[in-house]
């Protein structure tokens, strides 16, 4: 038992921050947390001795994360009655870092679920990309491709570029 503490405990707070990034509500990340690491002390012994546990903690949080977000687009967002007038109210921020963290929370949502995990998972928790990999039952170079897809992406819709629009390629003149 100690030897599981001494290795799931430091690991935690990566797994919240994760967890936040991905689901954006602290009380559903911390739920979700707390279901990783539950199921990650009921199965401890299924666990590969000499398997990384970092690497099997994300890889168990990314899986309930995604079984989670697929029922929660199934059955639709839950807001508390009580909730639905202030939730409406928009307070536009005072200062241009709160406008850029808003604008970059929002690239992030736009991106697809696959390059959002691949991105929170090597650019925020640096992981590398073989860990990566492991957790998302990918092979390397997929998380490489994807990667740089999600990078691309958030630096068009933070400059305010669409990519549907192809960028304007200059006119080749043809020489014989």
């Amino acid at each position: 038992m100690t030897d599981m503490m001494r290795l799931i405990e430091p690991l935690i707070p990566a797994l919240r921050r994760y967890a936040r990034a991905l689901l954006r509500n602290p009380t559903d990340a911390d739920d979700l947390v707390q279901d990783c690491l539950e199921r990650a002390v009921g199965r401890w012994h299924q666990r590969q001795v000499d398997g990384d546990a970092r690497t099997w903690l994300f890889a168990i949080l990314h899986n309930l994360a995604v079984t989670q977000m697929r029922q929660r687009a199934r059955r639709g967002a839950h807001m508390p009655i009580e909730d639905t007038a202030e939730a409406n109210l928009a307070v536009a921020p005072t200062q241009e870092s709160g406008l850029r963290h808003q604008d970059l929370m929002s690239a992030l949502d736009a991106l697809p679920e696959e390059q959002r995990s691949v991105l929170l998972l090597v650019t925020v928790e640096g992981l590398s990309y073989a860990e990566t990999a492991d957790i998302l039952a990918i092979p390397t170079g997929t998380v490489m491709s994807r990667l740089s897809r999600a990078r691309d992406r958030i630096i068009q819709l933070m400059d305010g570029t669409d990519a549907a629009v192809p960028a304007k390629r200059p006119l080749l003149r043809r020489v014989k």
